[in-house]
């Protein structure tokens, strides 16, 4: 959520963000007539609230019965004036705070220029894309011939884009898992939380999911809950409505849990196997952190999402996001994107495996998070990064169309054999 006051005293920044990003910038404006309209009427409410407490004064005061009568009807009118007043002070404050809901943050002064994704900026590629002697196949052929992915029967129980993971499959699904963890633990320093999987409109208000991003959550209208898109709403929301006491910060949570999107928007996109689905897992990194360290805390979270694609050997790129495509949470963002050898008929492409954000005080002003810098000093709101570190599904697919044999079986990563009861290869 953006403050107020930054928007009064700097409007024009604001306005080059909304452009930066190719949004309406009027929106501003909108704001700032909000802003002027409650100040106005709440100006009028308070003088007249001041007039009405000193008429009560006078009307004790006053010894004449007619000054008396004259005085409480001066006071009731204004009085009547005041409950109009409220109202529509009411109203205007939640105009303002419902706008102020929707607009996304400006973007960092580093954050490339560009219309959409393809103006994204590539940072680096890592690793050596392989060069098959055969034609390598895309993973849900792979998975299928290997009898560890069934779509037929995940989408005879689900639908459209369900799948089932069979066998060795599904222990590979949760040898990732389990390896994800144990790095982001043991190696990055962060603390695993087993977060709810279903959270309250306050939560998903709080991470900033709602109101702009209602249609991409599945709802339980009974309950009022939703299902989460992803571990960054519930552990955002620990902290919601807190002081945090100095030297808390940094705080580094990791989880692991399903995933449940409804992919509203995607139309024909990765119709085919694993890399767009509803129901999918995930293990999330989530920081808090002070103001003055949030971007190099963001470079280390990339980095720690990079060295779960390093240990697997898997080949990677990193984009740095353009201001036309960045998250509206995020105010600079990085994109690992893994190599997808049998994907595009065998030709191969790059696709997203994690997605790593600065968001500032976006969440800490919707959620109400706030620390100390020092004992007793006014409390300040926290800035908060999220990373995918890394998407379950999408990394099981890489590590089968990267590591596929002409045979048709697939070598598994050596980091992942001892998770894996010491298995090699994958076969049928």
């Amino acid at each position: 959520m953006l403050d107020i006051k930054r928007i009064r005293e700097n409007p024009d920044y604001f306005r080059e963000g909304m452009r930066k990003r190719h949004e309406d910038e009027t929106a501003i404006d909108q704001v700032l007539e909000l802003d002027a309209a409650r100040r106005r009427i709440l100006q009028e409410v308070e003088s007249n609230t001041a007039t009405v407490n000193r008429l009560s004064k006078e009307v004790r005061s006053a010894k004449d019965a007619e000054q008396r009568q004259g005085l409480i009807a001066q006071s009731r009118a204004l009085g009547e004036q005041n409950k109009a007043g409220q109202l529509e002070l009411a109203q205007v404050e939640q105009d303002l705070n419902s706008l102020l809901l929707t607009l996304p943050m400006p973007p960092h002064s580093s954050v490339p220029i560009g219309k959409d994704d393809s103006e994204n900026v590539e940072i680096r590629r890592v690793g050596e894309i392989r060069k098959f002697d055969f034609t390598p196949l895309p993973h849900w052929e792979i998975g299928e011939k290997l009898g560890i992915i069934d779509f037929e029967r995940g989408q005879k129980v689900f639908g459209a884009r369900g799948y089932a993971l069979i066998g060795r499959g599904a222990k590979l699904e949760r040898a990732l898992i389990n390896f994800f963890l144990d790095v982001h633990i043991e190696r990055h320093g962060y603390t695993e939380i087993y977060p709810p999987y279903l959270v309250n409109a306050e939560s998903a208000l709080g991470a900033g999911n709602l109101p702009k991003f209602a249609e991409e959550m599945y709802f339980d209208p009974k309950n009022e809950v939703y299902l989460i898109p992803t571990a960054e709403v519930p552990l955002t929301n620990l902290h919601r409505d807190e002081i945090l006491e100095p030297g808390t910060l940094p705080i580094n949570y990791v989880a692991y849990t399903p995933c449940f999107r409804t992919e509203i928007g995607s139309g024909g996109r990765d119709k085919r196997g694993l890399i767009r689905v509803h129901q999918f897992d995930k293990v999330e990194m989530v920081k808090f952190v002070e103001p003055q360290t949030s971007y190099q805390e963001l470079e280390k979270l990339l980095q720690n999402a990079l060295d779960i694609l390093d240990l697997l050997k898997l080949p990677y790129r990193i984009l740095e996001i353009c201001t036309g495509d960045i998250g509206a949470k995020a105010t600079k963002q990085y994109d690992p994107e893994v190599w997808m050898a049998g994907a595009e008929d065998g030709q191969g492409k790059y696709v997203e495996i994690s997605s790593c954000s600065n968001f500032e005080d976006f969440q800490g002003r919707r959620a109400n998070i706030r620390y100390r810098p020092e004992a007793e000093a006014k409390p300040e709101f926290v800035h908060t990064l999220n990373g995918s570190g890394l998407a379950v599904g999408r990394t099981f697919a890489a590590i089968l169309e990267n590591y596929q044999q002409a045979d048709g079986s697939v070598i598994i990563p050596e980091v992942l054999r001892s998770y894996m009861g010491g298995l090699e290869v994958l076969k049928r």
